[in-house]
């Protein structure tokens, strides 16, 4: 393990200075170049990232990135699911309707806003725009045989939109993977597994080697690009190459730091997703606690894993020279309870369902390496990448963009961010605070309330105690 360690230090540091040293050499020689733009999709990883200070997972090359530009430590999205998610991303807006909210948000609106998607306005002044992996909430799109006969999820904004040729045979088993082409069993299998192989045991290693060859070919040419690129884990199953599992002492691994279950009115539910989509549980994770702790080491090495595919993303990026003017941005559609709240999933409005890593690095930014600790929304990428690139911005867009947070990493916050869940469900979370608000019908049925002045992951409060703030809050809330 500490052999591992070194080495990875070594080898983030090389590479750090490889992408500082060209980031500065493009900004002097070539300020007025268009900047391409990476962007890379991770499925269901929370904050668990060595660079905000969770020292028990390794993400080297995410950390060495971090160096690099700015990892923002209190990003928001707009919905704990991933399909509503990534509709938001790509439209720049929350999910102001209820039909943004399902996981079919894309595939069932997208003729309203397709041509003024993120992809959509970059493909209109100039660039080339490449989907690889999962960026809609369907894997190819839609595209892929395999699917049934729907539409795609976001029509005529994509140059090319593909998922990688491989053992798995649609890609629908590509997204639920097991090793060398197995496909999920719903309810039937497990909601973790190690096989002794490969990278390209998982389908992320198809993904990275994909990435890879793609941006040759576009290192090959003279026009800017827009390539986004989705890996898969650690969205379960929490799959990976048993060199990741062995990476880490089962032992060091910690317990949620709490598993609460709250009564109602409440965002709590019984981790369906993940009970019910999945099986051979040996016990209730919430009271066996070997079973606990066993699924949480499991996503570790799945984080690991998609950590290490990003890494050779990353690197063959620096190798073809492209970092020199490319916008690069890591994202995850949302976070994922390991537990806390008696959780095992995401589908709330729990903080950790809804916090999750958000990293911008460019050519030339200032203080690179430093979080911020700035409130911000998924909603706030589309403008940032615009303005970014100096692309023209559609009207109506609820987020703001975060170039003051690039040049300044310690710019406070400028709005709260905000989230929606089915049965009604809203919440604001502010510097302080966060509100949940439960109104299944037209009336307010109850708020939960947690209080973050002196707990980073929030206290529990009583709203009524707390009369003045709730309404404040409230008020925010519904002014958005």
């Amino acid at each position: 393990m500490d052999h591992f360690n070194n080495t990875v230090k070594i080898l983030s540091v090389l590479v750090l200075w490889g992408m500082i040293g060209g980031c500065a050499q493009e900004s002097d020689e070539h300020p007025d170049s268009r900047l391409n733009v990476l962007f890379i999709a991770i499925d269901d990883l929370r904050n668990d990232l060595g660079a905000l200070g969770v020292d028990y997972v390794h993400t080297p090359h995410l950390d060495a990135l971090a160096e690099t530009g700015r990892l923002f430590s209190r990003h928001y999205v707009q919905v704990p699911t991933c399909g509503s998610s990534r509709a938001a991303l790509l439209r720049g807006k929350r999910a102001d309707a209820p039909q943004y909210l399902p996981n079919t948000a894309i595939r069932d609106t997208h003729e309203e806003w397709a041509r003024e998607s993120l992809p959509a306005i970059f493909r209109q002044n100039g660039y080339q725009t490449l989907s690889l992996g999962k960026i809609t909430h369907y894997p190819g799109g839609l595209t892929g045989d395999g699917w049934a006969e729907d539409p795609e999820e976001l029509p005529g904004v994509w140059d090319r939109i593909w998922v990688p040729d491989s053992h798995w045979e649609t890609p629908e088993d590509m997204m639920h993977g097991y090793a060398n082409g197995e496909p999920r069993d719903r309810g039937e299998s497990p909601t973790w597994e190690s096989y002794d192989g490969p990278d390209t045991s998982y389908p992320d290693g198809w993904v990275a080697n994909d990435a890879v060859e793609t941006l040759q070919e576009l290192a090959a040419g003279d026009e800017p690009w827009f390539f986004a690129v989705g890996f898969f884990k650690p969205h379960l199953p929490f799959a990976a190459p048993l060199k990741y599992f062995e990476l880490y002492d089962p032992n060091e691994i910690p317990e949620p730091d709490d598993v609460v279950i709250q009564p109602s009115p409440s965002s709590w539910h019984g981790s369906g997703e993940m009970m019910n989509n999945y099986g051979q549980h040996p016990g209730d994770p919430n009271t066996d606690r070997a079973y606990a702790r066993q699924l949480r080491h499991a996503y570790a090495a799945a984080t690991t894993y998609v950590d290490a595919q990003i890494g050779k993303v990353l690197d063959e990026l620096r190798e073809l020279g492209l970092q020199q003017n490319t916008i690069v941005v890591i994202w995850s559609d949302h976070g994922f309870a390991l537990g806390e709240q008696g959780i095992w999933g995401k589908h709330s409005l729990y903080e950790v369902a809804l916090k999750a890593p958000m990293l911008i690095s460019y050519p030339g930014i200032n203080q690179p390496g430093i979080v911020s600790n700035a409130v911000v929304e998924t909603v706030d990428l589309f403008p940032t990448l615009t303005d970014l690139a100096g692309l023209p911005e559609p009207d109506g867009l609820h987020g703001i963009s975060l170039r003051k947070q690039l040049e300044q990493p310690d710019a406070i916050s400028e709005k709260g961010a905000i989230a929606h869940w089915n049965r009604g469900q809203s919440t604001i979370r502010t510097d302080e605070w966060r509100l949940i608000v439960h109104r299944p019908e037209d009336e307010i049925e109850g708020f939960e309330l947690f209080d973050f002045r002196t707990d980073e992951n929030g206290v529990r409060a009583d709203p009524d105690q707390y009369s003045d703030f709730v309404e404040e809050l409230l008020q925010q809330l519904e002014s958005f």
